[in-house]
């Protein structure tokens, strides 16, 4: 049995309890029908389902457990669920890539520069041991390279792009930089320490995207969708303070608590008539301002 055949296996045996518990005969079941459409064989012996198990618990860390009174395995909750969501989206893109010879009318990649994925080991060994790295970085609006050593404090993904949250050591300001246009990384023997009073999920708390100012404090916004952008918003909410205020055929109106930053504003911009801003006012100046100069290149005054 190859070893892409056995990874293939956890996957499937993973996708299965993701969405709810099963009973062995279940999970064989399962794995029989999807033998027939992977051309692999997938059906396996009690025995070698418990080594499965305890596979997908080293290599994944995720834990699947037996409830003896219901006679079904299922997978503990230990808060990885992002983890285990996005191993599995990963999966499922590698198995369609895998396709794309054989498929190659049929799938259309977007054209994109590498997201700087390669440091991301690298990055994450320095974070979790605490030592400095350093990195030649390229800003988009300066055509200069500059050298940085950092104090790397956490990885955060935002709008398909990754970046590193570290400490200047140039400045000492906490600040993001963009994995893919970092080079030459380099990671030292020299640690250092987290201040004892930060916390990043608190830092990106009110932030949209990966701007977190420093001084500025958050706002209440509220904002009406129409019933067709709504649908969206709803299935894929702009911040996770999100909630739903009115909800009906007219409109989807929400509010957020969130930092008054420009890749906010950017955003709201995206969604042209879709959308109007009803509080706050300063948002809502902001607004008119950048359409009235939009308006201005076109000669509309």
């Amino acid at each position: 049995m190859s070893k892409k055949e056995s990874f293939s296996r956890y996957f499937l045996i993973i996708k299965k309890l993701q969405k709810k518990p099963a009973s062995l005969a279940e999970i064989f079941d399962y794995l029989e029908k999807e033998s027939a459409f992977k051309d692999y064989d997938f059906t396996i012996s009690k025995r070698t389902f418990q080594r499965d198990l305890d596979d997908i618990k080293t290599i994944f860390d995720i834990f699947i457990q037996y409830d003896f009174s219901k006679k079904v395995y299922f997978i503990e909750d230990r808060g990885r669920q992002e983890i285990t969501d996005r191993i599995l989206e990963a999966f499922d893109t590698i198995n369609a890539l895998n396709l794309s010879d054989r498929l190659s009318n049929h799938i259309h990649f977007e054209k994109r520069k590498p997201q700087g994925t390669e440091h991301l080991y690298g990055l994450l060994h320095a974070i979790k041991n605490k030592v400095q790295v350093s990195f030649t970085y390229q800003k988009f609006w300066e055509e200069e390279l500059s050298s940085r050593t950092v104090e790397p404090y956490a990885l955060k993904e935002s709008k398909n792009r990754w970046y590193i949250l570290a400490n200047d050591l140039k400045d000492k300001q906490v600040k993001t930089f963009a994995l893919d246009r970092i080079t030459d990384l380099e990671i030292s023997n020299k640690r250092f320490q987290i201040p004892a009073n930060f916390n990043v999920n608190e830092y990106f708390k009110y932030s949209f995207g990966i701007i977190s100012p420093n001084e500025m404090k958050p706002e209440e916004v509220i904002l009406s969708f129409d019933p067709i952008q709504g649908k969206y918003i709803k299935s894929l909410p702009l911040h996770e303070s999100q909630v739903i205020l009115t909800d009906n055929e007219e409109e989807l109106i929400v509010k957020l608590n969130i930092f008054l930053t420009h890749d906010f504003l950017m955003e709201l911009l995206s969604f042209g008539d879709s959308v109007k801003v009803i509080k706050p006012e300063s948002l809502i100046s902001e607004l008119k301002t950048t359409v009235k100069n939009v308006l201005r290149l076109y000669g509309d005054n």
